[in-house]
């Protein structure tokens, strides 16, 4: 996830995903025979619940402990490197909510598969400003012993917005490319512009754990009635992309960020502003 700290930079919030409240793991599994939440185990709800509660309440010993000390993640997280992300983000939102639901789960050797969607809520002040934080996040993951092995993401979306009419948009952007494959990015707003003006930007990111504390300075344009109108291409060997719209209308400012799954990908470039 991404968040804007201020209306000239942003910042990543996390694709810890469930990885703030959820288990987490990655695996190859073929899902066909991937079983209803209604009939998972009572130890593996209760397990959801009890991650849920401690990320609630902000208690990072007691979400850690449902980690294996090896924990991976398909961005790049690891055991040590998450515990730091959550401390971190905990302190810029110190109000966020998770609610976490099972999709579907599996038994797989001598470990359990599940898919979750986890829910995040949350508000920052900043510079006297209210900012409001709403994420979901979709993610596979493998649990064994009761700990989280490894995570994989399997889509995300997060919206931060301020001021007293932040704008709404509606983002169309495909859930996953091929490498070097050629895109779409737009994000319309909904309301009528009546006299108003329309200030914005786009921006590509890879997807790695050095950019979630690294800002990222966005300069702002004057957009065609509508919104942003975007083409883009994935870079060739890459990993998921992080695609962002911030508009600005007047007194409001809403930034939408989802994850672009780039089949085939390897190591990311640095971010990029997308072409007109």
């Amino acid at each position: 996830m991404r968040t804007v700290l201020n209306f000239s930079s942003k910042n990543q919030l996390f694709s810890l995903s469930l990885g703030l409240l959820t288990l987490a793991l990655v695996t190859t599994c073929d899902r066909t025979f991937a079983a209803p939440p209604a009939t998972a185990p009572p130890q593996l709800q209760n397990m959801l619940v009890q991650i849920d509660s401690a990320a609630n309440q902000k208690d990072i010993k007691a979400v850690m402990q449902f980690y294996s000390p090896n924990f991976t993640h398909t961005d790049g997280l690891t055991y040590q490197n998450l515990e730091k992300a959550l401390t971190g983000l905990w302190k810029q939102y110190p109000q966020l909510k998770y609610q976490t639901q099972l999709q579907s789960w599996q038994a797989e050797g001598n470990g359990i598969v599940t898919e979750t969607v986890t829910n995040i809520t949350g508000t920052q002040i900043q510079n006297s400003r209210n900012l409001a934080l709403k994420a979901t996040i979709r993610t596979r993951q493998r649990y064994e012993n009761q700990k989280i092995v490894s995570q994989e993401v399997l889509s995300e979306r997060s919206q931060l917005s301020t001021g007293t009419k932040p704008p709404t948009l509606d983002v169309r952007l495909p859930q996953s490319v091929k490498s070097g494959q050629q895109y779409n990015f737009d994000a319309v707003v909904r309301e009528p512009l009546k006299d108003d003006y329309l200030l914005g930007a786009a921006v590509e990111e890879p997807v790695v754990t050095s950019q979630y504390f690294n800002p990222t300075q966005v300069q702002l344009e004057l957009l065609p009635a509508g919104g942003l109108f975007k083409i883009g291409r994935a870079p060739v060997g890459t990993s998921d992309r992080w695609l962002s719209a911030v508009v600005v209308r007047g007194d409001g400012l809403t930034q939408v960020t989802q994850r672009l799954q780039v089949l085939g990908a390897n190591t990311p470039p640095t971010g990029r502003r997308l072409p007109r």
